[in-house]
């Protein structure tokens, strides 16, 4: 995925494969997105996508969520307000990845919302016309500039690539972006990710 240059398009940014090379080559004709220096992570340091440093945001989508609700008018405004399970099938390289993702897990799933209208600067929050109208960074709305969508969820199964996941509000096909646990107090965080605590 590349972060478009057109603030209105949310669904142009989103490039159809995950191809590092495909990324890169797409961006490169475009030129919309510049590669940057490589970051010096040591002598040996890969210069594989990702390993890098760009002065324009380059993302790569990882997966795509698998959900009942196919529509926005169906989700809640949040997870835990009434949010399904769901199912995240990631790409097969990324299964090393996975790997220490436990059941029970609490993680922190983020997704590109490919529906949201990114002119938008200012909302109802939560729909609300009789709420007063507040700029989007001081709510949660899926509409804005750069839509990411932070989603707070439980691990109840991994397969390979796949996790099953709960409460979750994304709908059908939205792209996941990355995974990252959520971090216990921090006197207890540690290297069991079974824990729900994270380094």
């Amino acid at each position: 995925m590349e972060v478009s240059a057109n603030p209105r398009s949310a669904n142009s940014a989103v490039a159809a494969s995950t191809s590092p090379d495909r990324v890169a080559a797409v961006a490169s004709a475009r030129g919309e997105v510049r590669r940057g220096t490589i970051a010096g992570y040591g002598s040996g340091a890969s210069r594989a996508y990702g390993a890098g440093v760009s002065d324009e945001p380059v993302l790569r989508v990882l997966g795509r969520v698998s959900s009942p609700l196919t529509d926005r008018s169906q989700a809640p405004c949040q997870g835990d307000e009434g949010g399904p399970e769901a199912v995240v099938t990631l790409e097969p390289d990324l299964a090393p990845a996975v790997r220490d993702l436990a059941v029970g897990q609490e993680v922190l799933l983020i997704t590109w919302l490919d529906r949201a209208d990114r002119s938008v600067l200012r909302v109802h929050p939560r729909d609300d016309p009789q709420a007063p109208e507040t700029g989007i960074f001081a709510t949660r709305s899926p509409d804005r500039p750069n839509p990411l969508g932070l989603h707070q969820v439980r691990v109840l199964a991994v397969e390979g690539t796949e996790l099953r996941v709960s409460d979750l509000e994304a709908i059908d096909g939205t792209p996941v972006v990355d995974i990252k646990p959520v971090l216990g107090p921090v006197g207890e965080r540690c290297h069991d990710p079974g824990g729900g605590a994270s380094p």
